[in-house]
């Protein structure tokens, strides 16, 4: 089997990101677990974007980028009740 470009890394790349973005479901509740997880899965996610396994890349990026947001937006929802106390 041959692969070119580094194919096996690039997969693993993109599988990994799927994996994260899929953790992310629950990780954004927790800030300070959600957003290193969402932004170590957005970067894979772009790197194995040229891997045959492109669509685990995307919805990798997809899920990241979502829930990365939202894992800031928890932070400032918690930031203002904090300071509304």
């Amino acid at each position: 089997m041959s692969f070119s470009n580094n194919e096996p890394d690039c997969m693993d790349k993109a599988r990994t990101s799927f994996i994260l973005g899929i953790v992310d479901t629950v990780a954004w509740l927790l800030p300070i677990i959600g957003i290193p997880v969402s932004i170590v899965g957005l970067i894979l996610g772009i790197l194995g974007i040229k891997s045959t396994k492109r669509w685990m890349s995307v919805v990798g990026i997809i899920l990241s980028s979502i829930f990365l947001v939202a894992a800031i937006i928890n932070v400032i929802i918690g930031a203002l009740n904090k300071l509304g106390k």
